[in-house]
C-alpha cells in the first residue's frame, strides 16, 4: 500500500519538489503571456464575421474583403505560431520537471524501502503521470478558463440577452464540472489506491516467479490479484459511468446552447435589435467562452489522476526526507568501533540489539555467531549505515557513521547482503558498481574474489548480460559477482553476511583464499557465518543471542569457552544440533578442528 502521510515534523519543509515547482513561475508566466496574445486573436473570426456581414454585404467593397481576410490571415497564422509555442513551452517543462525530480523520487523511493515502506516505483509513476498532464491540453485550460467572461462580456455588448444566455450557460456547465469531481473524487481515489496495490502484488509475483512456479501458487497469486484489480476495475467503472453521464449531458448543454444563441440571434435580427453579423460573431464568441470548459470534462480523469499523484508527492519527500548533505571526510584506515550499540524499532518496543560493543582494526576478521533471529544481519546493516542506532554509536576511524556523506563513504564499504541483488545489466557494470570504471579495476575485484574463471566461462564473460536480478546466473555465481562487487574499489571495511550460503566446496576455499588476501590488505572484514571456513579466517569472534553480546574475544579463546559450554551441556543431558556431515570443509582447518567448531557453535545456540 502506499504509505500515507506522517506527522514526524512539526512544521512543513521545504522539498525539492516545492523549490521545482517555485522555478517553473517563469515558465508559467510566459504560459500566460501567450494565453493572453491567444485569447485576443481568438476574437478574429467573430470580428471577421461581424465586418463581412455587417460591413462588405452591405456596401458590396470587394477591397474590404480581400484587406479584411488578409488581415484575418495574419492574426491566425500568428494564433497558430503562439499556440504551438505554448505546446513547446508545457512539453519541455513537464520533462524539466522529469529530469530534475526523476532523481529525487528514486532516491526516496530507495529510503523508503530501507524504513521498510514498500512504495517500489509508485512516485516515478506518479511523476509521469504529473509530467503528462504538463504537457497536455490539460494545463492550458487553467490560462484559458479566466478568459471566458471577457467574451461573456463582449456577447453581452452585442446584446444583453445573448449575454444573459451565454451566463446561465456557462454557469450551467461550471455546475456541471463542479458535480462531476465531487461525484467521481472518491471512486477516483479508490480506483487509484486499489491499481497501485494490485501492481504491487503483480510485480511480487513477476519478481518471485521461480517460488511461485516451482511450488504451485500461481492460482493463489492470480486470485489476489483478481480481488485487487477487481476492487479497481469496479471504481474505475463507476466513475467511468458517471463521468460518463455528466459529460454526455455537458455536451447536450453545450450544443443546445450553441443552436439556441442563434435562434436567439435570428429572432433579434427580425426585431431589428441585432444585425446578422452581431448574430454570426456572438455564435462564435460563446462557442469560445464555453470552449474552456468542454476541454476542462474532457481531460478531468487526467486532471483527477493528476492531482492524486502530485499530493502523493508532495507527501513523500516529508516522509522520506532527502538526505543532509556532508562534510567529505580524510580516507579511512578501517579502524571499526561498536559502542555501546542498541537499536529498536520505531513500533516495537523489544530492543533487536542491546549494548553491543566490540571493535575491529585493518587487517583483522571478525566472525560474527549466533542463532537465528539474533540480530547478526541487522548489526551489518547498521555498520553500513542502513539504520540509525537507538542509541550507541558506530564509528569508522573515530567519525560515527552517519556523520559521514552515504556516497562518501559507500567507496570504502564492501558490502554482500545474505540476499544477493543484482541490477539488470552486464557482469562488468554489476562488478563496477554501475559506474564508471576501467577493465584494470573490474577484473582485478573479480581475482580477488576468485571470481574471474568462473566469469570467463560465461557465454560472454565480463559483458554478458545477467537478466533482471541475475536471473541468467546461479545462486553461487550471484554470490561469487556479489563478492567481486564488494571488494571493487579496495574497500577499507567489508561486511560479508553469510557469504558462503550458495557456495560448493570449490566456492568456500575460494572464498577462504579472498578473506586471507583482504586481511593482508589490511581490509578489516566483518563475516556472519557459522561455517568452518569463515571461522578458520576469523582473529576474532562475536556470539550475538537475543541481540546481546554472549562472548566476543580471540578465536581461539572463544572457542576454548564453547567447548567448556559443550562439555557442561554433555555432562547435564543436553544435546547438542549436529551440523550436516557433508558440509564442505576449509583448505584451512583439518577436519578435527571443523567438527569442533561445529560442536561449540551447536552447544553455544542450545544454551
Amino acid at each position: 500500500m502506499v504509505p500515507q502521510v506522517r506527522n514526524a515534523h512539526p512544521f512543513r519543509r521545504e522539498t525539492e519538489f516545492d523549490k521545482a515547482l517555485s522555478a517553473c513561475w517563469s515558465a508559467f508566466w510566459i504560459l500566460a503571456l501567450f494565453s493572453f496574445a491567444i485569447n485576443i486573436l481568438l476574437m478574429t473570426q467573430p470580428l471577421y464575421m461581424l465586418q463581412v456581414y455587417d460591413r462588405v454585404l452591405s456596401t458590396g467593397h470587394v477591397e474590404t474583403l480581400i484587406m479584411l481576410t488578409a488581415i484575418a490571415g495574419g492574426a491566425l497564422l500568428l494564433l497558430g505560431t503562439l499556440d504551438m509555442l505554448r505546446a513547446a513551452v508545457t512539453v519541455r517543462m513537464g520533462c524539466w520537471l522529469n529530469d530534475r525530480l526523476g532523481p529525487v523520487y528514486l532516491a526516496a523511493g530507495v529510503r523508503a524501502r530501507l524504513q521498510g515502506e514498500n512504495v517500489g516505483a509508485q512516485p516515478l509513476r506518479d511523476l509521469n503521470q504529473v509530467q503528462n498532464f504538463v504537457a497536455s491540453q490539460g494545463l492550458t485550460v487553467f490560462f484559458d478558463a479566466p478568459w471566458a467572461p471577457v467574451f461573456i462580456v463582449l456577447i453581452w455588448l452585442l446584446h444583453p440577452m445573448l449575454g444573459m444566455l451565454a451566463l446561465v450557460s456557462a454557469v450551467v456547465l461550471l455546475g456541471l464540472t463542479i458535480a462531476n469531481d465531487l461525484l467521481t473524487r472518491k471512486s477516483n481515489l479508490t480506483a487509484n489506491v486499489a491499481q497501485i496495490s494490485a501492481t504491487q502484488q503483480a510485480e511480487a509475483a513477476i519478481r518471485n516467479a521461480e517460488v511461485v512456479y516451482a511450488m504451485g501458487m500461481l492460482p493463489a497469486v492470480l486470485q489476489r490479484w483478481q480481488e485487487s484489480n477487481a476492487s479497481a476495475q469496479r471504481a474505475v467503472r463507476s466513475s467511468a459511468e458517471l463521468g460518463g453521464i455528466l459529460t454526455g449531458l455537458t455536451k447536450f448543454v453545450r450544443f443546445f446552447v450553441q443552436v439556441a444563441v442563434l435562434g436567439l440571434g435570428a429572432w433579434l435580427v427580425l426585431q431589428s435589435e441585432l444585425t446578422a453579423g452581431g448574430m454570426i460573431a456572438s455564435s462564435i464568441l460563446l462557442g469560445r467562452a464555453l470552449a474552456p470548459v468542454e476541454l476542462a470534462m474532457s481531460v478531468w480523469r487526467n486532471f483527477s489522476a493528476a492531482r492524486i499523484s502530485y499530493s502523493r508527492l508532495k507527501s513523500y519527500l516529508q516522509n522520506f526526507p532527502e538526505q543532509t548533505e556532508r562534510t567529505r571526510l580524510p580516507t579511512p584506515v578501517g579502524n571499526l568501533t561498536v559502542d555501546n550499540l542498541t537499536y529498536v524499532l520505531p513500533q516495537d518496543r523489544r530492543p533487536i540489539l542491546r549494548q553491543i560493543s566490540f571493535k575491529v582494526q585493518p587487517g583483522e576478521a571478525v566472525a560474527v555467531i549466533g542463532p537465528s533471529a539474533g540480530g547478526k544481519s541487522t548489526l551489518c546493516r547498521m555498520i553500513v549505515g542502513l539504520a540509525i542506532p537507538s542509541a550507541g554509536h558506530i564509528r569508522l576511524d573515530g567519525s560515527r557513521i552517519d556523520h559521514w556523506d552515504p556516497d562518501q563513504l559507500g567507496q570504502y564499504i564492501g558490502y554482500l547482503p545474505q540476499d544477493v541483488e543484482l541490477f539488470s545489466g552486464t557482469v562488468r557494470e554489476n562488478i563496477a558498481r554501475l559506474g564508471p570504471a576501467d577493465d584494470e579495476s573490474v577484473i582485478g575485484a573479480a581475482m580477488l574474489a576468485h571470481a574471474h574463471e568462473l566469469i570467463q566461462h560465461l557465454p560472454d564473460g565480463y559483458d554478458t548480460q545477467i537478466g533482471d536480478g541475475g536471473a541468467r546466473l546461479s545462486g553461487g555465481q550471484r554470490q561469487r559477482i556479489g563478492l567481486a562487487r564488494a571488494v571493487y574499489g579496495n574497500p577499507r571495511l567489508v561486511i560479508l553476511d553469510e557469504p558462503n550460503a550458495n557456495l560448493d566446496q570449490a566456492g568456500e576455499s575460494a572464498l577462504a583464499a579472498t578473506l586471507n588476501l583482504l586481511k593482508q590488505q589490511g581490509t578489516a572484514l566483518i563475516i556472519v557465518g557459522h561455517r568452518p571456513s569463515t571461522l578458520a579466517q576469523a582473529d576474532k569472534i562475536l556470539l550475538l543471542k537475543d541481540g546481546a553480546v554472549e562472548l566476543f574475544g580471540p578465536r581461539e579463546k572463544v572457542l576454548q569457552t564453547l567447548r567448556e559450554i559443550a562439555a557442561n551441556n554433555g555432562k547435564n543431558g543436553a544435546v547438542p544440533i549436529q551440523r550436516p556431515s557433508s558440509m564442505p570443509q576449509s583448505d584451512h582447518q583439518n577436519p578435527r578442528e571443523n567438527a569442533g567448531s561445529e560442536q561449540k557453535i551447536a552447544a553455544a545456540e542450545n544454551s
